[in-house]
């Protein structure tokens, strides 16, 4: 998958919970998971490479801290665009 995606899971119109795709193979399967702050969990590919993005707590995440999530990853920063349909 060459292009990143954000998925966004709704409950009785409210979100509950999004998962950031980041270009990966289409075969990958998560190896570990770390928390990457309140809310924030990254899935690693065997080779150590970051896969994904959960967010279990989209309420109290802002575009700001998965930037700096981001950062550390190495993939480029979340557009307005793409972070829009977390607080609605």
């Amino acid at each position: 998958m060459r292009d990143r995606y954000l998925e966004v899971t709704f409950r009785k119109r409210r979100v509950l919970a999004a998962y950031l795709y980041l270009p990966r193979p289409s075969d990958a399967k998560s190896a570990r998971t770390e928390q990457q702050g309140d809310g924030i969990l990254v899935d690693y590919m065997e080779n150590g490479d970051p896969m994904g993005i959960e967010i279990t707590a989209p309420e109290r995440i802002t575009a700001n801290a998965l930037n700096a999530v981001l950062e550390r990853l190495g993939p480029p920063p979340i557009t307005e665009d793409e972070f829009a349909p977390l607080p609605a």
